[in-house]
């Protein structure tokens, strides 16, 4: 039949220690900080201060919890929902948000039920350092192109 759950538990930590004893290591990650983070947003929001735009800046980590919330004097309460959502779809899919804007306006209305993604609009940009996702920047509040301008500002202050 089957083996006994200890005995299954026994053989993957002797499995375990065997790859730790041949020099096989735990994966490290980058991550963003809270220096970086202060640091994208201050560059986003110079960005949309530049142009006289009233924007919710957003940043989130790898799996899309929110790190960072700004909305600006004069920015839509409703910039406050779609920002973070858009970040956090950015960030899931390791891509620009914009991608699921244009595969549903192009006819793929499927995917407005795929779990989890609220902000399938454009003005989503991912944190890529190293070839690393490391989260993801959503801003709202004026045209599309506008918050993908400041979300990227912002993502250039880390020099990446």
């Amino acid at each position: 039949m089957g083996m006994a759950v200890a005995d299954v538990y026994c053989q993957a930590l002797k499995y375990n220690n065997q790859l730790f004893s041949q020099g096989a290591k735990m994966k490290t990650k980058q991550v963003l900080t809270l220096d970086d983070v202060k640091k994208i947003a201050a560059a986003a929001e110079a960005e949309a201060v530049a142009n006289h735009w009233a924007v919710t800046i957003s940043i989130v980590d790898d799996g899309g919890h929110l790190l960072w919330l700004q909305r600006m004097d004069g920015a839509a309460p409703i910039s406050a929902h779609i920002s973070p959502a858009k970040a956090k779809t950015s960030a899931l899919g390791q891509r620009e948000s914009k991608i699921y804007e244009d595969m549903i306006n192009n006819g793929r209305f499927s995917f407005i039920t795929a779990p989890n993604l609220d902000g399938l609009l454009e003005g989503g940009v991912p944190i890529v350092v190293g070839g690393e996702y490391l989260g993801a920047i959503g801003v709202s509040g004026v045209k599309s192109t506008e918050d993908v301008q400041i979300a990227k500002a912002g993502i250039a202050a880390l020099g990446a």
